[in-house]
């Protein structure tokens, strides 16, 4: 019989606000080791947490999206352990009101993750381990942290990566994460059983994995070590592990905590915090249109389902795209050339979007032109950095650029002769029912008339030349 593995993740998130959770020290981890501490961070006697503002509307933020309650009386708690890491000896947290409950993420058409909770909690200062000693930087003391615990709803590897993924992906387009899971903003710890029935097993926890493809990888070892633990006739023991990137293993660091073990307590310093309509209708007043609802909206407007998971992970491309909602243009020749000559410019020139001269208006203009046949694809190549670069109007750039279809239909026909006369046996070909035939002669016109005609008007007339003046 089969193992099955459960996996629930736990993601903590660092928040983009202006400052620290509890203390009005900037919020950067980057910047120089030890340059954004105050007394608070420090845990000097007498002073006090404030809670930031900034930081509850975000979280009110991400639980809306992720469908949860929202708590309306919140109360903070102390999670006390003692680590260099840690300056007063204790986490502020929510253990007993989180922010948000009993909320859902859709991984797929047919899967959705149930999320169990999400609270509000600080950061740890950051710890370097060396040969020698441990050096401690406390910028990251106090940076408002998400902390996100789904259910145990997943049962591989592919869909706890596609949770983060879908996770990572909502925040990001939320605006409250930059969700840089190599530099820490965003980390995850998985839980992982095995069983043969729907009784769940022993689980697992493996701490602070810094990428998607790491806790497939984590996912993957523990899964195999836990099974051959169960065949071998061995218990699997609670514990909390770690991954180990260069080898792709998990390593012991410690049998499981519970909650007992942190002496979870109210944080009497902090007052009851009730979160009332106003404060959520604050939080959501920037109406944000998520990721899945593009995903609908290009799809209905005859975007490739390939090409809209493109712009949907391309923000940049996918915001510029939506100022044209209202507008009568073809979102799918709009979306490829988005997604081909202009993502192409922009990768190569190191530059975004908005540093373009590509305004509202060329933009129209441009796809028009193309849904319209006036213009080709290879047109817009040779047009297309004067279109980005410059203050031109189209229909300047291209009594420039010399550029304008062809509609000389004599001149057609003529050209069409002579690709019939060089391609007779493609030609007989058609005439006996191959499709593919015509493709050909099709291709050997438009590479005549290098472009210059509409393609339609091209296949229209070469179809009617064949069917017409062609003898079976």
């Amino acid at each position: 019989m089969n193992y099955k593995p459960t996996i629930g993740i736990e993601v903590h998130v660092e928040l983009k606000t202006k400052d620290k959770v509890f203390s009005y020290a900037l919020n950067n981890t980057t910047a120089l080791p030890n340059t954004l501490v105050n007394i608070v961070d420090l845990a000097y006697p007498g002073v006090l947490p404030q809670v930031n503002k900034e930081v509850v509307l975000f979280a009110i933020k991400i639980a809306n999206a992720l469908h949860a309650n929202i708590t309306r009386e919140m109360l903070f708690d102390r999670k006390n352990y003692f680590y260099p890491d840690l300056p007063k000896g204790y986490q502020i947290t929510q253990s007993k009101t989180p922010i948000g409950t009993a909320g859902f993420l859709n991984i797929t058409s047919d899967k959705k993750v149930c999320i169990h909770e999400l609270h509000i909690e600080e950061d740890t200062c950051k710890s370097l381990h060396t040969e020698t000693e441990t050096l401690l930087n406390y910028n990251r003391a106090g940076v408002p942290l998400i902390e996100i615990v789904s259910e145990p709803d997943m049962n591989s590897k592919e869909e706890a990566m596609a949770y983060l993924e879908k996770l990572k992906e909502l925040l990001f387009y939320l605006g409250v994460s930059d969700c840089k899971m190599e530099e820490g903003s965003m980390r995850a710890d998985v839980n992982v059983s095995v069983s043969k029935d729907a009784t769940l097993g022993t689980r697992c926890e493996i701490k602070n994995i810094g990428s998607i493809k790491e806790v497939g990888q984590a996912i993957d070892y523990e899964v195999k070590r836990q099974i051959e633990l169960l065949e071998n006739g061995e218990k699997i023991e609670e514990e909390t592990r770690k991954f180990d990137e260069k080898t792709a293993t998990t390593v012991l660091m410690r049998k499981k905590e519970v909650g007992n073990d942190y002496r979870y307590f109210p944080e009497p310093d902090i007052p009851a915090l009730v979160i009332t309509d106003s404060l959520i209708s604050e939080a959501l007043k920037d109406e944000v249109m998520l990721p899945e609802e593009r995903r609908a909206f290009y799809i209905q407007k005859g975007i490739l389902p390939i090409n809209a998971d493109k712009l949907i992970n391309n923000k940049e491309l996918s915001d510029y795209l939506n100022t044209f909602m209202e507008d009568d243009i073809d979102f799918r020749i709009a979306s490829n050339l988005l997604l081909g000559d202009i993502a192409a410019y922009l990768n190569k020139n190191l530059v975004s979007i908005n540093d373009l001269k590509l305004t509202k208006e060329k933009m129209i203009k441009l796809v028009k032109m193309l849904t319209n046949k006036e213009i080709s694809s290879k047109n817009v190549k040779d047009i297309l950095t004067d279109i980005l670069e410059t203050d031109l109007s189209v229909k300047e750039i291209l009594a420039k650029s010399g550029i304008s279809m062809n509609n000389n239909v004599d001149e057609l026909v003529s050209i069409i002769k002579e690709v019939i006369a060089l391609n007779m046996e493609s030609v007989k070909a058609y005439k006996s029912g191959k499709e593919n035939a015509f493709k050909f002669l099709m291709g050997m016109c438009m590479k005549m008339t290098k472009g210059s005609f509409n393609p339609k008007l091209v296949s229209d007339t070469l179809k009617d030349y064949l069917d017409t003046k062609i003898s079976d």
